[in-house]
């Protein structure tokens, strides 16, 4: 007969499977993640685009502009 497990062990294989399982959902959430572009109105409404509609294709576009012209801009001081 074997004697019971010691009680941090049992702890110890709790936690380590929340954790098998917290890293199991980020990698499935990580491949299903496909990016977009999301507006916000003053009203508090927002809208998401796809990158393979017309219109997310051109807020990419525009985006990548604005990152470009604000990486060349040094912060005065």
């Amino acid at each position: 007969m074997t004697p019971p497990p010691k009680p941090h062990r049992v702890l110890l294989d709790r936690v380590s499977g929340y954790a098998d399982e917290a890293a199991a959902y980020m990698r499935r959430r990580r491949a299903s993640r496909k990016p977009f572009a999301r507006l916000y109105y003053a009203g508090g409404r927002t809208e998401d685009h796809a990158t393979d509609s017309a219109a997310g294709g051109e807020l990419f576009v525009a985006a990548g502009r604005l990152i470009e012209v604000a990486g060349k801009r040094r912060p005065q001081r």
